[in-house]
């Protein structure tokens, strides 16, 4: 903090005697004798009111100084901000119980960084109560109350009473010093257990690109709440029960008699899987043993799981190839897992009174819900709503969540929603302790704006897509030349960075909630919001430093030594951007809309382009080429730019490459 350790321990005394004093003051104005008449009374309370708001503006000082002094998170300005606005607003205000806070980052910079729109909320309160007044002579007491703080540099009121605030250039410098010490650390926030439920194909039917979605959007949540220090379980509930296995098993025993001894050469588990259904819906006699077979699996008789498991195994090799190329990490817990709990789950819901009969099936219906679960189906058998309450009861009381978040298609949102609904009703969570969520996405569709097939109508592979997303990656680095300038390794290394990056940023730059179209043409294109532009941006500020020949213990030694000057407008808007990281992850946490991330990402790179045409890094001489002079400082911006570039890079599941 720019104090010696002396000094800082000197102020932390003194603040800490201050308050301790106060807090006698304040005590013993709560039962002040000998009180004469009104007057007095009405002056004791109103010394009351100031002697606590000073009170509470030291104790959040020394809470300050010690947090700013112990913690290398990197401090949410927003946060900050809200935090200043809350003591002034109840120091003005203070016969309002929660008076209403809005502090907002500012859309145009001739406005200030940030806007407090508090004062027409307080406006409305204050006529509701008989009060009339202007919002901004609200806006004006707000701002004469503001305690004096390291962040505001000065405020404006403009308009009906927006207070405009302007940062000071030094409380900047400092955090960008911060974010170079102790590198990109997320915001202190409590300990979570969060379960991502993602992915998700069927045993037996090959990954199509309705899975893709699942998989690129849930593995980036994971990173998301990992780097928030929040324990993650990130749960692949595979379809890998369920009457299909009847007739893959029958058909396994007819086509490989010998599977319980020699393992079965089953190439093709989509064509295999077309078969068997093919038998099933034309021959008698192998459709009565395919519902023999279910039942002897269901049954648990070791020749029948051997064969369940001899399928499944053939499928997992496939995904893998998926999860292996996209660089996805999952654990397996299908519907079988949950076998044993469905009829527990059956039990409490009917010794509960929740559940009742229709037709021959058991339901549960949920006061205000569209549709009943059905527990129970007429021929005995559980359903996917028995399946998903017994996932979500496991999770709860086993796994301890207290997040649960749910990533499918969005058609699958009323079912959710009835299924939340009847463990709120039987009692297994409370919504205002426990977030249940499903994270619903729209399809993926062709250039053509239809659902996405080949050109003979059936469903995309999606290790086709990803291959076919490969090929076109070379052939764009070879179009550019690069394997004249890169090596065998790393133009492999390029081709499978910008391939797999350019197909994750394309879904995840949408908003999830939309449809969107797939299209290789404008993802591998390198301008625009694209991750190959991304890609190659990140690739070029790297080089900077590079070019400058620093290397990493003088950048180290820099980054402790050097002010990070924010004077230039260029260096001002580059920084100012760079610390709204910390705002950009509590919003994503809130919503969930990973495309925020996204964007934030592009306005970096481009508000860094800005910077680097407007101010020099390197000086070289013209003739010789040689590096004259470089402005440390400025290098510590880029430097900082890369690091935040990276764990965005990082969130989303993209992995950059030195040399493009």
């Amino acid at each position: 903090m720019g104090d010696s350790v002396n000094e800082y321990t000197t102020r932390l005394q003194q603040q800490e005697q201050e308050i301790k004093s106060l807090s006698a003051e304040v005590e013993g104005l709560k039962n002040p004798q000998n009180l004469s008449p009104s007057p007095r009374l009405e002056q004791l309370r109103d010394e009351n009111t100031k002697l606590k708001y000073r009170l509470n503006v030291l104790k959040r000082s020394l809470q300050e100084d010690r947090t700013v002094h112990c913690t290398k998170s990197m401090t949410n300005i927003l946060h900050r901000l809200e935090e200043i606005f809350c003591e002034a607003i109840r120091a003005a205000y203070p016969e309002l119980e929660d008076p209403p806070l809005s502090v907002a980052s500012s859309q145009q910079p001739r406005f200030g960084e940030y806007q407090c729109n508090s004062a027409m909320a307080i406006a409305q309160i204050l006529k509701a109560k008989g009060v009339k007044t202007n919002p901004r002579e609200i806006a004006q007491k707000i701002v004469q109350n503001l305690s004096d703080n390291e962040v505001i540099l000065k405020t404006e009121i403009a308009g009906p009473g927006f207070i405009n605030v302007y940062l000071k250039r030094p409380f900047v410098s400092k955090l960008m010093s911060n974010l170079l010490i102790n590198g990109v650390q997320p915001p202190p926030l409590s300990k979570k257990r969060v379960v991502v439920d993602f992915s998700s194909p069927n045993i037996a039917k090959e990954m199509h690109v309705g899975h893709l979605r699942s998989t690129i959007i849930g593995e980036s949540m994971s990173r998301l709440f990992e780097f928030l220090g929040y324990d993650v379980l990130r749960l692949n509930h595979v379809g890998d029960w369920g009457t299909q296995f009847g007739m893959l098993i029958a058909h396994l025993q007819d086509k490989f008699p010998d599977y319980l001894t020699s393992c079965p050469p089953i190439g093709d588990l989509q064509a295999f899987y077309k078969e068997s259904k093919k038998r099933f819906d034309e021959e008698e006699d192998f459709k009565k043993r395919a519902y023999k077979c279910v039942v002897r699996l269901q049954s648990k008789e070791p020749e029948f799981i051997k064969a369940w498991n001899l399928i499944c195994d053939v499928s997992r090799k496939e995904f893998q190839k998926v999860y292996n190329c996209l660089d996805i990490t999952l654990i397996e817990r299908g519907e079988s897992y949950y076998q044993e709990m469905m009829t527990k789950v059956v039990k409490e819901f009917d010794e509960r009174g929740l559940s009742e009969m229709d037709e021959g099936r058991k339901i549960v219906f949920v006061p205000g819900q569209p549709i009943p679960l059905t527990i129970v189906k007429s021929d005995g058998g559980y359903t996917y709503d028995t399946s998903d309450l017994a996932a979500l009861r496991q999770r709860l009381f086993d796994e301890k969540a207290d997040m649960i978040i749910y990533v499918t298609d969005s058609g699958q949102g009323t079912h959710f929603q009835v299924v939340f609904a009847a463990a709120q009703l039987i009692g297994w969570y409370d919504p205002q302790v426990t977030r249940v969520e499903h994270a619903g996405f729209g399809v993926v569709l062709g250039e053509d704006k239809k659902k996405f097939k080949t050109r003979s109508g059936d469903t995309v592979r999606l290790m086709d897509l990803l291959d076919e997303g490969l090929k076109r990656c070379m052939d764009k680095l070879m179009e550019k030349e690069r394997d004249k300038v890169l090596t065998p390794e790393e133009l492999t290394k390029a081709q499978r960075s910008v391939a797999f990056g350019c197909i994750k940023y394309a879904d995840l730059s949408h908003n999830r909630s939309n449809d969107y179209v797939f299209a290789f043409d404008k993802m591998l294109d390198d301008r625009g919001n694209t991750a190959a532009y991304l890609l190659y941006a990140f690739t070029r500020i790297r080089s900077i430093v590079r070019l400058a020949n620093i290397d990493e213990a003088a950048l180290k030694k820099a980054a402790e030594t050097t002010e990070v000057l924010v004077e230039h407008e260029a260096e001002w808007e580059l920084g100012k951007v760079i610390l709204r990281f910390p705002e950009i992850l509590q919003k994503i946490l809130d919503s969930l809309m990973l495309h925020t991330l996204c964007d934030y990402l592009y306005e970096l790179a481009t508000t860094f382009t800005d910077f680097y045409d407007s101010c020099y890094c390197v000086e070289k001489d013209r003739q010789t080429g040689k590096v004259v002079k470089v402005n440390m400082s400025r290098i510590l911006l880029c430097e900082a730019t890369a690091a935040i570039m990276a764990k965005c890079f990082d969130i989303l599941g993209i992995n950059p490459v030195a040399r493009m």
